[in-house]
């Protein structure tokens, strides 16, 4: 049999052979990709945050509820894009009337037009619940974290001061406090807001620190001489944040209907701002004669703390990888 060349025997492996082979096999896998869901050898891992957002992206729940409530910010901003009346311009001679043309909800017991101050009232509403949301949230998020971390005497301070947080009743509190303030802003129920909602973001972002700071990327981080803030900003807080984010999304509904209940108690928002709960006081007493000045202002509470606490659900249901 006559000799090859390294050439021939190249040329005759290629029309067949193994190196054929091991080519194809080869250009197989490098083309392979990571699977359906993006988990190949040759694929970056995904964070728990950005299978949190596939996730909501994929939930009717979490898009009919982002929906309304970015209408309801829209509203709250520029509220003449659907109202063109003036909430404070009203008729006594038409007090109590209902829906009428270019009225639809008609007229509450001092002549002013319902659909307008329903309209103008979601502004109150939910500049009281973000803000009050970011307040508490801050504050709560940043005392319990350094509890959490450090423990001892600051743990114990946190706690029994939480403690007596918990034992003030929300409405009895804000009877007290908010009744000797003549303001009639946000500003003073914002503040009573945060000064009694902060103790349960604190106890939450204790528990979920303390969880955090004893996982093995933590020690590592120790091991490997991290300070005290570059193991707490770079390693805890990004793996303890979730919980509070899904409490603070929940409790951002109940804000706003704690401040439309302060509002119907007389101690809330005051005349001449305008507020749902304004209006829902107001309209209590002529709920026989004209249920729709309190079924308007009453509807659009219930949704928006309904929307609030849907997307909680959701962002909850996302972020715990317990439920996947």
């Amino acid at each position: 049999m006559p000799e090859q060349t390294p050439d021939e025997a190249i040329s005759s492996a290629g029309a067949g052979g193994t190196m054929d082979l091991a080519l194809d096999e080869g250009d197989t896998l490098e083309k392979t990709p990571g699977g359906p869901e993006g988990t190949g050898p040759g694929t970056k891992p995904q964070s728990l945050w950005s299978d949190a957002w596939r996730d909501l992206r994929r939930n009717p729940v979490f898009i009919i509820s982002a929906l309304i409530i970015l209408f309801l910010v829209i509203i709250s901003i520029w509220p003449q894009l659907i109202a063109s009346g003036d909430p404070l311009d009203c008729d006594l001679d038409k007090a109590q009337q209902g829906s009428q043309p270019g009225h639809p909800f008609g007229y509450d017991g001092q002549g002013c037009d319902v659909y307008t101050r329903v309209v103008y009232g979601a502004r109150n509403s939910v500049t009281v619940g973000i803000c009050s949301t970011i307040g508490v949230s801050l504050i709560g998020s940043v005392l319990g974290a350094l509890a959490g971390f450090f423990g001892g005497w600051w743990d114990a301070v946190l706690s029994r001061l939480t403690d007596v947080f918990f034992g003030i009743p929300v409405v009895l509190g804000g009877l007290v406090f908010l009744s000797v303030v003549s303001s009639s802003t946000v500003w003073p129920v914002i503040g009573f807001i945060v000064l009694l909602g902060w103790p349960q973001i604190a106890r939450i972002a204790r528990g979920s620190v303390i969880t955090a700071k004893h996982n093995d990327y933590v020690q590592a981080a120790r091991a490997l001489g991290a300070s005290n803030g570059r193991m707490m900003l770079r390693h805890i807080a990004p793996n303890a944040i979730a919980p509070v984010i899904v409490v603070a999304t929940i409790a951002l509904g109940t804000y706003i209907s704690l401040e439309a209940t302060l509002s119907f108690l007389g101690v809330g928002l005051k005349p001449p701002a305008v507020s749902w709960g304004i209006d829902i006081s107001a309209a209590s007493q002529y709920i026989r004669n004209a249920p729709h000045m309190l079924l308007w202002p009453a509807g659009a509470l219930a949704v928006t703390v309904l929307a609030f606490i849907m997307l909680g659900d959701a962002v909850r249901d996302a972020l715990d990888p317990k439920l996947r």
